[in-house]
């Protein structure tokens, strides 16, 4: 028969063991466009769970990448469908990839205008345009479909500069390294944004549809399952159009 001593040893192993892994953030890897709207996600998930969630921002091509180099992060929230099923494809996740929104692209300038319209992207006062790189970034391919489906690509190639992501976009617009840029919509609750420019949204007809995938991840923590299944609730699907995400209804 074990001693009580044996006993209480054993109950604060176990509980010890039980609160570590609870202290163990959720790691959610997260697109750029996600830079404004996923602390406010995040916040309302942790208020209803006591649960803490650490959240790694970059364009989906670099999560990709690095989920697929072993980078321990329990969902993959990507601005598109293809780097989730690349993910899948490659053995790392544990379900179907899912989507969670859809994205919308803006025109964005500092320069004071009368009206924002694609002819300012002529003018000689815009030295620069920023978009996301169109290789790792659903939202610079977007722009890039966008641009040349107007036939202003090639005439505005030598003033693009390109972010990483929509996140490196966003500071080359703020910090005045560009005049002008296309970026994501979410992007525009951001109050400096707004007080430092102008825009105007993009029809939606002018580019490929931004289907927003979220994955969990072969080896996610089972309380990843619940932040997963929150991300398709009422209160995070209001929460993300409010942030200028929509959906197929």
């Amino acid at each position: 028969m074990k001693s009580c001593f044996q006993l209480m040893l054993g109950f604060f192993l176990c509980w010890s063991c039980q609160s570590e892994k609870a202290e163990t953030p959720i790691r959610i890897a997260a697109a750029a466009n996600m830079q404004f709207v996923i602390s406010a996600l995040v916040d309302i998930f942790e208020a209803k769970n006591d649960l803490d969630c650490e959240v790694v921002l970059n364009s989906s091509g670099k999560l990709s990448a690095q989920i697929q180099a072993g980078a321990p992060y329990d969902l993959f929230l990507s601005a598109d469908e293809k780097y989730p099923v690349s993910v899948c494809a490659a053995g790392w996740c544990g379900e179907s990839p899912k989507t969670y929104a859809f994205g919308q692209l803006v025109l964005w300038t500092s320069m004071k205008v009368d009206e924002v319209n694609w002819s300012l992207l002529d003018s000689s006062v815009i030295q620069h345009i920023a978009i996301a790189n169109p290789k790792t970034a659903p939202y610079g391919r977007a722009a890039r479909e966008v641009m040349e489906q107007l036939q202003i690509w090639e005439q505005a190639e030598e003033k693009i500069v390109m972010g990483e992501s929509v996140a490196q976009t966003n500071q080359f617009l703020l910090s005045g390294a560009a005049q002008a840029g296309l970026t994501a919509r979410s992007a525009m609750g951001n109050r400096e944004m707004n007080e430092r420019g102008r825009w105007i949204a993009i029809s939606r007809s002018s580019h490929q549809p931004i289907r927003q995938d979220a994955v969990l991840l072969r080896t996610a923590k089972p309380e990843a399952r619940l932040f997963y299944d929150f991300l398709f609730s009422e209160a995070a699907r209001q929460t993300l159009k409010q942030h200028g995400y929509y959906f197929n209804e």
